[in-house]
């Protein structure tokens, strides 16, 4: 499913009643949440049923689209399940919590509840259950039917964000490579192609300390405050969207010129962790996002057909691409030098391991499957005979 994201100019009284229905949604959440700890068996039904009685018992909530009260309970359910995911998976972890003003940021409108009016150059209306029509911008025209709306706020501006059933599909390209994931380079490929790394949170870094100086000396509660915690809301927002549009713009490029690519396996928690590094290199580590560019890689990847093998990093940047001999790499040394002869950039000399460990694991995925499909057939062959 594709994913739209519109900006919303709602009028006062709109935003009234959007503040409002949050409001009522955070309420029903916690409220939900309160009847599942005093359950002794989790009985779904009854907590959803519960809903009902809260209507009764508080009029207000008579205000806001009863499928938008509903997926409160949906919301629930699944934050219950990821956190059963995360105890599988090894980590501590404790009960779900309630829900406070500032950690309750969406609204959902889910199979109905919503009409959305397109009126040319851009521009739009946004019609919402119990709230009204909304101007929306829409910068593109949306395809497939619409099947959820969630309504966002952040940084003090109101986003629309549309779920519809129109599939995902990149096209693949033909070429097969190794890229090394790092922070001077933030890609570099096995044929010597570098991407360098923007580093778009250090760049703002000194505008962000201020409004956070600023921030500090306000008093709580009140407008100034407000004021200053939106504009160091801003400055956040456009780091993200600009380290969003650079993820997108490589990882998309990567997709659509090649049908093989092969990456590093990387543990970032324990890159991150204190132990191994320190607190400005944790920092840069954060900025450059590998997890979330690897997460797109592989969504792209997915719906273009192509295949994407993560390899041990380990000695792949000590190891000489020509002649396999290890030799210490600190990081400080850009330059590979081997007796063999070969001089190559380290994380380029890299990305060429990385290439040939990834397409020997494809080659031994390839032949345990023949091998597998011969002793098949000929098991057959001899049940016939």
């Amino acid at each position: 499913m594709k994913a739209y994201k519109f900006r919303l100019y709602p009028s006062k009284k709109q935003e009234q009643t959007l503040f409002q229905t949050f409001k009522s949604c955070r309420f029903v959440y916690n409220q939900l949440l309160e009847k599942l700890n005093k359950q002794t068996k989790i009985n779904r039904g009854e907590i959803q049923h519960s809903i009902l009685k809260l209507k009764k018992e508080f009029p207000e909530l008579n205000g806001v689209y009863s499928k938008t009260l509903q997926y409160e309970c949906y919301r629930l359910f699944n934050n219950l399940r990821g956190l059963s995911q995360l105890k599988k998976n090894g980590r501590k972890v404790g009960k779900l919590r309630f829900k406070g003003r500032d950690w309750f940021k969406t609204i959902n409108y889910n199979q109905s509840g919503f009409k959305l009016r397109q009126t040319g150059n851009r521009f739009g209306k946004l019609s919402l259950s119990k709230i009204g029509e909304i101007d929306i911008r829409c910068h593109r025209v949306t395809d497939g039917k619409i099947k959820q709306v969630t309504i966002k706020k952040t940084a003090g501006k109101w986003y629309a964000i549309m779920i519809t059933d129109e599939e995902y599909k990149k096209v693949g390209g033909e070429g097969v490579t190794g890229i090394d994931l790092g922070i001077i380079n933030f890609i570099a490929d096995d044929k010597g192609n570098k991407v360098k790394s923007p580093l778009f949170l250090k760049k703002s870094l000194n505008k962000i300390k201020k409004a956070h100086q600023n921030l500090s000396k306000k008093k709580r509660g009140s407008n100034n405050r407000y004021k200053a915690k939106q504009r160091l809301g801003v400055l956040f927002e456009r780091v993200e969207n600009q380290r969003n549009d650079f993820l997108h713009k490589v990882s998309t490029k990567l997709v659509s010129e090649n049908k093989v690519i092969c990456v590093e396996k990387l543990g970032i928690k324990q890159m991150m962790s204190k132990e191994r590094n320190r607190f400005w290199n944790r920092r840069n580590f954060a900025d450059v996002s590998w997890g979330k560019f690897v997460s797109m890689l592989k969504f792209k990847a997915e719906s273009a057909g192509t295949k994407i093998i993560e390899v041990n990093p380990r000695n792949t940047s000590k190891k000489c691409s020509n002649c396999g001999e290890l030799q210490s790499m600190p990081l400080s040394q850009r330059t590979y030098f081997c007796d063999c002869g070969l001089k190559l950039d380290r994380d380029v000399n890299s990305a060429k391991n990385i290439l040939a460990q990834g397409l020997g694991f494809v080659e031994n995925e390839t032949e345990s499957s023949s091998m597998k499909q011969e002793a098949i057939t000929s098991t057959l062959t001899s049940v016939r005979s």
